[in-house]
């Protein structure tokens, strides 16, 4: 029998799987941590006005809190083929498998997207006001980019998932103009 397909969401995926789910539970991924370090130029932005979503970004000693998803069984495939159509619409994330810790302390491969650092959508180290002042007006395909912000943030914090710096994001952009 195969082994079931993990898939580690930290932002959208959260809230939006998009594929049937068997099973999800917290995990951890180590070594990286959640950042809005990738401009959007489709689904929270535009090329002319670029938003901002979360990417994992490599860094030593971090780790980030999200949710692990097994797929259901026998969707393995359309899964797959689903989430490259959402993420790799650029080639601004990488696809990566990476073992995620699960509350158990059981370890999962996972299918991961991570941010490339050499692709021109990186824009890792931006200051959080920065990151508010953009947040706060862009609008791509998939509609505003503050309301992304606001799901991600909404869905942490109901998980239990501490995240101070999209804590104070969502705080700041509610009291920029939209």
């Amino acid at each position: 029998m195969d082994a079931p397909m993990w898939v580690f969401g930290y932002g959208s995926l959260i809230w939006d799987p998009g594929f049937p789910v068997a099973e999800r539970q917290l995990a951890r991924l180590s070594g990286w941590h959640r950042s809005f370090c990738m401009r959007s130029i489709h689904h929270r932005g535009s090329e002319a006005a670029p938003g901002l979503v979360l990417a994992l970004d490599e860094a030593p000693g971090a780790a980030c809190a999200g949710v692990a998803f097994r797929v259901a069984p026998g969707a393995e495939a359309e899964t797959l083929a689903a989430l490259r159509e959402r993420e790799l619409i650029s080639s601004a994330y990488l696809e990566r498998v990476l073992p995620v810790t699960l509350p158990t302390g059981a370890h999962v491969p996972a299918l991961v997207y991570v941010i490339d650092p050499h692709h021109a959508q990186y824009c890792g180290g931006l200051a959080l006001e920065d990151q508010a002042q953009i947040i706060a007006t862009a609008r791509g395909g998939r509609g505003p980019n503050r309301d992304y912000l606001f799901a991600t943030a909404t869905h942490l914090h109901d998980l239990g998932i501490a995240d101070p710096d999209l804590d104070w994001l969502a705080a700041r952009v509610r009291a920029l103009p939209g």
